[in-house]
């Protein structure tokens, strides 16, 4: 599994044992009884989410009503969806079906790519933010330029991010084992892995995460709190509900991946079993994209209103 240069046969400094080419990925579980069972769950929850996504997509860029910012970046946070899932669950799916357990270098750093989710979670606040708290100038401040620059510094943003994982990954030097307890190449697992000094890049890793982790909480948490002081305001108990409704779809979203997510990193901090914050991970990486299409559009008449005009064209 393993290719070695000459040096790393002849010493014995775990330095020196630069020429690993692949990786282990151990996934959800090793009982061969559940694999079929496992299989056919990544399998419909892929679809699932490439279906719902794509129709989402579609439904915005076909309907001339949805051409406004809150859809603008939900089709946004749906392509980002289908990027980061086709990333991680075909190769799921490819080593459960050939019964392997192994990904390349260059394909774990390609796992490497996230962050773009939170980002446009925090946009999409924002907007919720501006529309409700500032209605008369909602327009005026969400132009389409506007739009676009915080689109194209969230890409920005999240490819910076990848990048420095990217580095970070390709500085360090693994031995023998290059077990990940997880289904996807996480960067705290890599540096468990590593067998050179990792203070450095533990230092990097945290500090990115505090500043793309912690700014998108931060700048949700505003945005609701002026939400929440406005909708307190409102006089009236249907005005209050109303309110309240247009932007549940998201905070339900919101709650669903930062309630995982930030549980799977708690967990693993204080237990050391990583394949219970492997399955638990299922949730925010897998689950979510998968039901955010639901969330959205269940919910929402124009979206259903765009997909079944779509649905009436198609027939």
């Amino acid at each position: 599994l393993f290719s070695f240069s000459k040096s790393c046969i002849m010493y014995t400094e775990p330095q020196n044992l630069t020429g690993v080419t692949e990786f282990l990925l151990l996934g959800l579980s090793e009982d061969p009884e559940l694999q079929p069972l496992l299989f056919g769950l990544f399998l419909s929850m892929y679809l699932i989410t490439m279906a719902g996504s794509l129709l989402i997509v579609l439904a915005v860029t076909s309907d001339s009503h949805l051409h406004t910012p809150m859809y603008f970046f939900l089709s946004n946070l749906s392509m980002a969806d289908i990027g980061f899932i086709s990333t991680t669950v075909p190769k799921i799916l490819v080593n459960i079906q050939t019964q392997t357990k192994s990904i390349t270098y260059v394909g774990c750093l390609i796992q490497l790519f996230v962050c773009l989710d939170s980002l446009l979670l925090t946009l999409m606040a924002y907007d919720w933010f501006v529309a409700i708290c500032h209605p008369l100038h909602y327009t005026v401040i969400m132009n389409p330029c506007l739009c676009g620059l915080l689109d194209l510094l969230s890409f920005f943003i999240s490819l910076l991010n990848s990048q420095l994982n990217l580095s970070m990954v390709s500085q360090l030097t693994f031995c023998t084992d290059v077990k990940i307890p997880h289904f996807f190449s996480d960067p705290p697992q890599l540096l468990n892995l590593a067998c050179s000094d990792t203070y450095p890049n533990t230092i990097l890793l945290y500090c990115t995460g505090a500043i793309v982790g912690g700014v998108p909480v931060s700048g949700i948490l505003f945005s609701y709190t002026q939400i929440a002081s406005s909708i307190w305001r409102i006089s009236s108990s249907g005005g209050k509900y109303k309110a309240f409704s247009t932007c549940s779809s998201h905070l339900s979203v919101i709650c669903l991946f930062y309630g995982t997510g930030i549980g799977v990193y708690l967990s693993s901090a204080i237990s050391p079993s990583a394949r219970k914050g492997a399955v638990v991970s299922v949730v925010y990486t897998v689950a979510t994209p998968m039901l955010n299409p639901f969330i959205y559009s269940l919910r929402n008449r124009d979206i259903k209103r765009a997909l079944q005009r779509i649905l009436r064209r198609s027939t």
